[in-house]
């Protein structure tokens, strides 16, 4: 008499190929009902480069303040202009719009790629035009980059000058 233990497994197997080999390409697509979204397409890949949203030529973003070479103790108010541009949340896809990333002690990113969000790349997805930083006593340097719904920089980047502050 056979052992059912080692047959079993190659029963199973059978039963899949026959199954699959009895399929034609109607039945392994899924279906997408009239008015339904259909899937998202696939990422590209990690190597490949996001298409960069086009910036007006009059775009900019500048600091209302602090001014540059402003001595300030912290938290320091800092407040975001923009023209030419409108400010809208992460995520909302709008022309001529995006959010704020304030960049702290660090150099402007990578333009072709999202903004990082870390302690150096400060992310306002939510559409702030203003926020209260607390920054160590000393020299700091800040500068606004406008990202659009996906967190990358515009072409050309809506950059604002560097500015230096002394916090006390």
């Amino acid at each position: 008499m056979p052992n059912p233990t080692a047959t079993l497994p190659a029963l199973v197997t059978l039963a899949l190929v026959l199954a699959a080999c009895g399929r034609d390409a109607a039945q392994t697509e899924p279906a997408v009902a009239a008015g339904e979204p259909a899937a998202e397409t696939p990422a590209p890949a990690a190597n490949a480069m996001p298409e960069r949203r086009t910036a007006p030529a009059n775009a900019r973003v500048y600091f209302v303040t602090p001014a540059d070479g402003a001595t300030v103790s912290s938290p320091v108010t800092v407040e975001f202009g923009i023209e030419g541009m409108t400010v809208v949340r992460a995520g909302e896809d709008m022309p001529d719009s995006g959010h704020h990333h304030l960049l702290v002690d660090t150099d402007p990113p990578d333009f072709g790629m999202p903004i990082p969000a870390d302690a150096s790349h400060i992310h306002f997805g939510d559409a702030s035009t203003s926020t209260r930083l607390e920054l160590e006593p000393g020299e700091h340097t800040l500068q606004l980059l406008l990202g659009d719904h996906r967190h990358i920089p515009h072409d050309p980047p809506v950059l604002s000058d560097r500015i230096t502050i002394m916090v006390e």
